[in-house]
């Protein structure tokens, strides 16, 4: 039973009104919000949190019997009905109108929670019913996933100390290296964290980042590296040898690399700030790399768990001008192959457009260039991941985020 205050009201109030512009980005909107209200206790704070996220995964439906506007009457109606909060504490905040909530119907469970040119694109592929399911898996909270660092530790070491110290876990369905936690905490006072025993990653990227395979004394590129996760991943799975390149056009993304590979006792990673994917950084290393990884900018609408916002800030529009920088990059990515070496290119995306045509493209665009079959990397192989030319994940099936992967070998013609 969650505990509010005329405090916690109000803050909810002025928060959703932020939010619902969908302007930017709703975790940045809280961290900078909490950060200006110091005055909130911790468990203020998790109301808070909680109310904005439940009215971004169930918008669809609220929306059938209120208006997201009505920020009194939204919040009020999010606290009785979803989040279990006692009539009572709702009689005594004023600021919420019982009357209005009263006359709710209850929420249109068959809606889906998706905006309508999403479902357009979806149903090109599955069928409403599938569709319904992969949106309820999405409207549901991620999993806290962890991934342990084998350099320093290895799984089952790591499963102690985390029950040990009170943190139930369980041993991830696919990943060899992950760690799934079954309720969310902070980190950064544990001391896996802080010796860098374990990381934050979601399964699904750990299992792409499996489909490189990279070799100890290899030189790789993470193309987009963003803040190192799979960075990380391929320094590990390289024993720490060979060279790893890991570009990025974000400075601040790329600087989150910095701590991270601070703690991870890994030296043979390389962070490079580029401008572009036409950067001269990237040209000098054309036909000398021996593996490369592109973690593609994409819509994120895999990752609807952590970020319910991102369906209300991306529009068809939107998805056309991220293709385009998507088949860019990853024909640049691609002339920095050996012959016999490696790509992969991944998104967190759930569209066909950003993932599988985009793989058609490249290949009518680069003759030496085939798809490696998921069943001949031997480190998914009897992971139950199936036989096909991509790896394919999403909540609903393997509980990780919305996950877009295919490896591409280059051959000689």
């Amino acid at each position: 039973m969650l505990i509010v205050n005329d405090n916690v009201a109000r803050a909810c109030t002025k928060l959703w009104f932020l939010v619902s512009e969908f302007k930017q980005p709703a975790d940045g909107l809280l961290s900078n919000f909490f950060r200006e209200n110091r005055k909130l206790g911790i468990s203020d704070r998790n109301v808070v949190a909680e109310t904005i996220y439940t009215i971004l995964r169930n918008y669809n439906k609220l929306s059938k019997v209120v208006n997201p506007k009505n920020s009194f009457t939204l919040i009020g109606y999010v606290w009785l009905k979803l989040l279990g909060v006692n009539r009572q504490q709702l009689r005594d905040l004023k600021t919420i109108n019982l009357g209005e909530i009263d006359k709710l119907a209850n929420p249109d469970l068959t809606t889906v929670e998706l905006p309508q040119w999403v479902i357009d694109k979806l149903s090109l592929r599955y069928t409403m019913d599938e569709i319904r399911t992969l949106a309820s898996a999405m409207s549901k909270s991620a999993p806290l996933t962890l991934r342990v660092n084998t350099i320093k530790q290895n799984r089952d070491e790591v499963m102690q100390e985390l029950e040990q110290a009170g943190l139930r876990a369980k041993l991830s369905k696919y990943s060899p290296f992950g760690i799934k936690l079954s309720s969310r905490t902070a980190l950064m006072g544990n001391k896996l964290f802080a010796d860098g025993v374990i990381e934050v990653q979601d399964e699904a990227s750990q299992l792409a980042g499996l489909l490189l395979e990279p070799k100890r004394g290899e030189m790789v590129v993470d193309f987009c590296a963003g803040s190192g996760g799979k960075t990380l991943l391929f320094g590990m799975l390289m024993r720490n040898s060979g060279r790893i390149y890991a570009f990025d056009v974000n400075e601040r993304r790329l600087g989150n690399l910095t701590p991270r590979l601070a703690r991870s006792g890994l030296s043979n990673i390389f962070p490079q700030l580029i401008s572009s994917e036409h950067d001269m950084k990237v040209k000098r290393l054309i036909g000398k790399i021996d593996r490369v990884f592109v973690d593609a900018p994409c819509l994120g609408l895999g990752t609807l768990r952590r970020n319910p916002d991102l369906k209300f800030r991306h529009n068809e529009q939107s998805l056309g001008e991220i293709n385009e920088k998507q088949l860019s990059i990853l024909n640049s990515a691609a002339r920095l192959l050996k012959a016999g070496g490696r790509l992969v290119y991944a998104t967190c995306s759930i569209l066909d457009d950003e993932n599988q045509n985009i793989i058609t493209q490249f290949l009518e665009l680069n003759q030496d260039f085939k798809i490696v079959n998921i069943d001949q990397v031997v480190m998914l192989k009897g992971l139950g991941l199936g036989s096909s030319d991509y790896l394919e994940l999403n909540p609903g099936t393997h509980d990780t985020d919305g996950f877009f992967a295919c490896a591409l070998e280059k051959i000689t013609l």
